[in-house]
C-alpha cells in the first residue's frame, strides 16, 4: 500500500524521499524491523488475551522433565507470527506482484487449518485435534492451488543465460547475458555444474511437445514438498524456541536466495537462474523473519506462549512454498534438514517398531523417543541445551547452503 502512495508522490509532485520505497533493500528491511516491533510489543497483549480467554496447552504426559509445568501455557501463538508477517507485507511490497500473492495465500490458508487444529484441542477438549486426514488434504490443496499458479501464471518466468557467443552489447553499455523471459518447470540442482533440472524431461517418451504435460509432475512435486515441510516443521515444535529459531535461521538464508535470483547483477555474478520478480519476495521474507524473532523473545525457555499448529504448520507451508517459487526446492533437504531429520526420526520409530513387532513378536524401538528433540530429552540433555544445539547446526547448514551457489 506505501509502496504505491510513495510511487505517486515521486511521479506526480517529486515528493522528497519517496523514491527510496522503489529500492527492495529498504522495503524489506523495514518490513523486517516493523514486523519484530509488531511481534515483540503486541504479542504480550496477544498473550495476556490468550491467557483470559483460557487458551492453554493441555500437554500429555510424555515423562519428560519439566513438562507438566507447561501445561497451561497459551498456545495459538502463531496469530501472532501471522499478524506481524501479513501488516509489514500490505504495507510495503508490491500486492499486484503473483509471487506476493502466492505467500499470501500461503500464509492465510495454512494459518487456518492450524487455527482450526488448535480451536479443536482447547475449546472442544480433543487432543487429536483436526484429523490427520483432513490435515493432509488441507496441505495438498495448498500445494496444487500453489503449483497450478506458478505453472499457468503469465507472471512466472525465468531468463537463461545465452552462449557467450550470442551476447551482445545493449546501448547502455552492458552485456545482454540473458534472453527473454519464457515458462519453465527448470529448477536448480545442487553441486551440479550444468546445475539445471526440468521436471518435464520425464515424460520425453510422450514425442514432441510433452512439455506441455509437465504441470503435472511439477505440480505433484510442490504438494509432496509442501505436505512434507510444513509435518516436519510441526513435529519440530516440540521443546521452547525450537521450531521458530530453526525456522528464523532457514528464511533469512531464503532471503538472500530470492534476493539474487530476483537481482539480474548477482544472478549473472553468480551464475544462478535469474528469475524476474521474484526479488520482491524478499521484502515477505524478511518481514517473516522479523515475526519469527519477535515471537522467540516470549517463546524461548521458559516459553510464555506456544506456536500451536496455526504457527508451525504456517511457516512449513510458507517455507516450502518460498523454496519451489525460486526454484530452490531441491535445497530443502539440507536447508531445512532439522525438519527433515524430524521428520525421518518419526517415519524411522514407526516403521522399525512395526517391522520387530511383525517379525518377534515384540515392537522395539530406534530412539528412546520420538521425534527426535524428545530422544536427547530422555537422554537428560536439557532442552535449552539441545534447542541451542540444534540451532547451530541449522546455522551450519544455512552456510553450507549458500556455499552451493559456487560449490558445483
Amino acid at each position: 500500500m506505501l509502496y504505491y502512495i510513495f510511487e505517486y508522490l515521486e511521479s506526480q509532485f517529486s515528493f522528497p524521499g519517496a523514491s527510496v520505497f522503489q529500492f527492495i533493500s529498504f522495503r524489506a528491511a523495514a518490513a523486517f524491523i516493523l514486523s519484530l516491533l509488531i511481534s515483540a510489543i503486541y504479542g504480550k497483549r496477544i498473550i495476556n488475551f490468550l491467557r483470559t480467554q483460557q487458551v492453554g496447552e493441555t500437554v500429555r504426559d510424555l515423562g519428560l522433565e519439566g513438562q507438566k509445568q507447561k501445561s497451561g501455557t497459551p498456545t495459538m501463538g502463531g496469530v501472532i507470527i501471522i499478524f506481524a508477517t501479513l501488516i509489514p507485507v500490505l504495507l510495503l511490497t508490491k500486492l499486484d506482484n503473483i509471487y506476493i500473492i502466492i505467500l499470501i495465500i500461503t500464509t492465510v490458508w495454512m494459518g487456518l487449518i492450524g487455527f482450526l487444529d488448535d480451536y479443536i484441542k482447547v475449546f472442544k477438549k480433543d487432543k487429536d485435534g483436526l484429523k490427520g486426514k483432513f490435515k493432509i488434504l488441507g496441505q495438498v490443496g495448498l500445494g496444487i492451488i500453489v503449483g497450478a499458479m506458478l505453472y499457468f501464471n503469465e507472471g512466472v518466468t525465468i531468463k537463461e543465460q545465452l552462449p557467450i557467443d550470442q551476447q551482445v552489447m545493449q546501448e547502455n553499455g552492458r552485456k545482454q547475458v540473458f534472453g527473454e523471459a519464457h515458462k519453465s518447470t527448470k529448477t536448480t540442482v545442487p553441486f551440479f555444474k550444468n546445475n539445471e533440472l526440468d521436471y518435464s524431461q520425464p515424460l520425453s517418451y510422450l514425442g514432441e511437445g510433452y512439455e506441455k504435460y509437465g504441470w503435472i509432475i511439477f505440480i505433484f512435486i510442490t504438494v509432496f514438498i509442501v505436505t512434507g515441510i510444513s509435518n516436519g516443521a510441526n513435529l519440530t515444535d516440540g521443546i521452547d524456541g525450537l521450531a521458530a529459531g530453526s525456522s528464523a535461521i532457514i528464511v533469512i538464508t531464503l532471503a538472500a536466495f530470492a534476493w539474487v535470483s530476483g537481482n539480474i547483477v548477482f544472478a549473472e555474478y553468480l551464475d544462478v537462474m535469474y528469475i524476474p520478480d521474484s526479488g520482491e519476495m524478499t521484502v515477505f521474507i524478511l518481514a517473516f523473519a522479523g515475526a519469527l524473532i519477535g515471537f522467540l523473545w516470549y517463546n524461548t525457555f521458559p516459553a510464555q506462549v506456544f506456536m500451536g499448529d496455526t504457527g508451525s504448520l504456517t511457516i512449513g507451508g510458507i517455507i516450502a512454498v518460498i523454496a519451489i517459487s525460486i526454484r530452490k526446492e531441491l535445497l530443502l533437504p539440507i536447508l531445512a534438514g532439522i525438519f527433515v531429520v524430524e521428520n525421518l526420526s518419526v517415519i524411522m520409530q514407526v516403521s522399525w517398531f512395526k517391522y520387530t513387532k511383525k517379525k518377534f513378536g515384540e515392537g522395539k524401538r530406534m530412539f528412546k523417543m520420538a521425534p527426535l528433540h524428545h530422544h536427547f530429552q530422555k537422554l537428560n540433555y536439557h532442552e535449552s541445551k539441545i534447542v541451542v544445539r540444534f540451532w547451530i547446526v541449522g546455522i551450519l547448514l544455512a552456510v553450507f547452503t549458500i556455499v552451493t551457489l559456487k560449490l558445483r
